[in-house]
């Protein structure tokens, strides 16, 4: 055949669009083109292919060779149509079968020995094949575990190219080679299990993170070094329900985009903590060409945790408010968009000044005033007005230290109770589009059919008349105080459950 089809996918954040790539045979001066709004990386495939196939005894055909990769004005990026532009480009001149070339998706980068080397974001790729309706793909064989997470899908972990062309029929000898390994394994993905009960004391602080596990509100944690704020953020994941199918696969295609290695679905929600030196971009992700995730997209369904919240930098906590209320992230780029998840649960650590010590029983501060201002103006009144919970953590008195017997709250009792918790949210809210109360649209909470009574919101519109609390901090208090009567086992609301909540939001007891 003079003209051959095969497919390849185009990732644009976590979005796949299925490329068709053509080559065309013809009698002219000998040349090798790739058009379709390629990006650099493409624009040199003919290169790799070239030696590629040289170097695999499948020399290409000397005369004017043009790949299309369609559509060509979808823009299009990365090294990972080397192999589907490689078997097209040999179909041209070489016996294979066309249906089988038509019917499969083609994804990695050829090595100038011809061996085929892995690529971020097989799995995404993988997931939009089969949603097109295809269901054979080749892959390097580094990624072929990845791959093989997609149900439905017939898998060829190729070694080489030499491999990819006899799948579709072309009579080769197989040449054995080392296949090229992947990235080494994430060991930060997969956390050790941390308990709660090795937390001691802070029993208020304990409580308060199940109330923040149990109704997916955000945190913000205010206190001296050492009492503790990290070691609760990084117990938090624990408390939280497994991912299901559909989250579990989304926050594995995260991380293969990210180009971590992914051979297994995790259950246990992400857990991210950049360092305070992060800029914008590292937090919201960004790139010219290739879009990758940020922190807050690899959070998603899970915790994104900020310590020393303080010495982040102002305008990159503010870009956290948007996500917060939007739930996705979108990233615009000249003639093309991304957008990623941001469903995550914020917890931001903080010292009350910058040497830790200002109002700290037995403690000096050394700050003078205005520093203690600029250092807690970091956080905005819009980002603050986005948390849910505020707490103060106190350090561990020697009383609290030596008391503790079995008073301590394990993670699988927080555990149990917060699924507890959340099924009578879910079911409460059975008939609408929610399913946990941080979710719940405010005009549903204070108008819906099971709305507060006047008494009982009393002061909730005390607050709000005085100015402690805006419109939006209203509907906070309001999905907390549901929290806690779900914790409660309680059908309504009380009049308890909305003090409580008022007392978590610190600022409306001002």
């Amino acid at each position: 055949m003079t003209v051959a089809r095969t497919w390849a996918v185009a990732l644009t954040g976590l979005t796949g669009d299925l490329v068709e790539i053509e080559a065309d045979l013809s009698h002219q001066t000998p040349e090798f083109h790739v058009i379709g709004l390629a990006d650099r990386a493409i624009a040199e495939a003919h290169r790799r292919v070239f030696n590629a196939c040289a170097n695999s005894e499948l020399p290409l055909p000397r005369r004017r060779l043009t790949v299309n990769l369609s559509p060509a004005s979808l823009p299009k990026a990365g090294s990972g149509f080397d192999v589907g532009i490689a078997v097209a480009a040999l179909a041209t001149d070489r016996r294979m079968d066309a249906a089988s070339l038509a019917g499969t998706v083609h994804l990695g980068e050829l090595g100038l020995d011809g061996r085929l080397r892995p690529v971020p974001g097989v799995l995404p790729a993988v997931l939009a094949a089969s949603r097109a309706g295809f269901r054979r793909v080749v892959v390097p064989h580094a990624n072929r575990a990845e791959a093989e997470l997609v149900e439905g899908m017939r898998v060829l972990g190729a070694t080489s190219l030499r491999d990819v062309v006899r799948w579709h029929g072309l009579e080769v000898d197989e040449v054995a080679l080392e296949p090229v390994p992947g990235p080494a394994l994430d060991t930060e993905s997969t956390p050790e299990r941390l308990d709660l009960a090795d937390v001691v004391g802070q029993r208020e602080a304990v409580e308060a993170l199940v109330v923040a596990a149990a109704g997916g509100h955000h945190l913000l944690m205010t206190g001296p070094p050492g009492a503790g704020k990290t070691m609760l953020a990084c117990r938090l994941p624990g408390i939280l329900p497994p991912l299901d199918d559909d989250d579990a696969l989304q926050a594995a295609s995260i991380r293969s985009l990210s180009g971590a290695s992914v051979v297994a679905l995790s259950r246990t929600p992400p857990f991210e903590a950049p360092h305070h030196s992060a800029s914008v971009a590292a937090l919201v992700g960004g790139g010219s060409r290739v879009v990758r995730p940020g922190a807050i997209a690899r959070a998603s369904g899970g915790v994104l945790f900020l310590d020393e919240v303080g010495e982040f930098g102002a305008h990159t906590l503010d870009a956290l408010r948007q996500p917060l209320e939007t739930r996705r992230i979108q990233i615009h780029r000249a003639g093309f968009s991304a957008t990623f998840p941001a469903r995550f649960q914020l917890v931001l650590a903080t010292n009350p000044c910058p040497c830790g010590q200002y109002g700290v029983r037995g403690g000096t501060c050394v700050c003078p005033p205005i520093a203690i201002r600029r250092y807690l103006a970091r956080l905005s009144g819009p980002l603050l007005d986005r948390v849910d919970i505020e707490l103060a953590v106190q350090r561990v008195c020697a009383v609290e230290l030596e008391g503790l017997g079995g008073g301590t709250v394990s993670t699988a009792e927080a555990r149990e109770r917060v699924a507890e918790a959340r099924a009578r949210a879910s079911h409460r809210l059975r008939e609408t589009a929610w399913r946990t109360n941080a979710d719940v649209a405010g005009t549903w909470l204070r108008r819906g059919p099971l709305a507060p009574e006047p008494a009982i919101r009393r002061p909730l519109d005390a607050a709000l008349q005085r100015g402690a609390l805006t419109l939006r901090g209203f509907d906070r208090v309001l999905r907390v105080a549901w929290t806690l009567a779900d914790l409660a086992g309680r059908q309504r609301l009380e009049l308890s459950d909305v003090g409580r909540a008022l007392a978590l939001k610190r600022g409306s007891l001002a």
